[in-house]
């Protein structure tokens, strides 16, 4: 269970019914670490439009933003989030070893080298907050600038998505939760 009661739409401020009204429009549905943000309509606001960006308009592939998402979705068991970028990160080309291995906590065996380097990234940036100067390097040479910035300003948005998640203990939509 949910530390939050679910929000009830008749008892939103003007403000939230607005942002509430535009996760509709984007999501279909307010739910996930939404339901938690819009407790601040400008904390939801700003958030949507993150989000918005990183599914929509970063030069950086969708496979590799939706590989991030589950690397660091299983570094902080993050179910939900787990459970609703697994299907995505599949049907976007990460191969089922590869998302299995990740969800085992093992580390894949990769066949292409923008993997591996999101791979890498993703668990340094999450396990010694930053990079070290090789895997700068690499990151730079394989991406360029404007990818880096992204693929590193996703991964610290979807720890804000992740510890929000487990914070307010979000419940997995079917209730399984698909991480040991």
């Amino acid at each position: 269970m949910s530390r939050l009661p679910e929000l009830n739409e008749a008892n939103l401020s003007p403000e939230q019914k607005s942002i509430f009204d535009d996760i509709m429009r984007v999501r279909g549905r307010v739910r996930g670490p939404f339901a938690v943000w819009l407790r601040n309509a400008e904390l939801a606001e700003g958030t949507l439009k993150l989000q918005d960006m990183f599914a929509s308009r970063v030069k950086m592939e969708r496979r590799l933003i939706q590989l991030m998402i589950l690397v660091a979705a299983r570094f902080a068991s993050a179910q939900y989030a787990w459970h609703i970028h697994e299907p995505h990160a599949l049907q976007h080309g990460i191969s089922q070893e590869i998302v299995d291995a990740i969800r085992e906590r093992r580390t894949p065996n990769f066949a292409k080298e923008d993997e591996r380097l999101v791979y890498d990234i993703t668990l340094e940036l999450f396990t010694t907050h930053r990079l070290s100067d090789r895997t700068f390097g690499r990151g730079m040479a394989l991406f360029g600038e404007q990818q880096l910035v992204e693929l590193v300003s996703g991964v610290g948005f979807y720890a804000m998505v992740a510890m929000t998640l487990n914070a307010f203990d979000v419940e997995v939509p079917d209730g399984k939760k698909p991480l040991a």
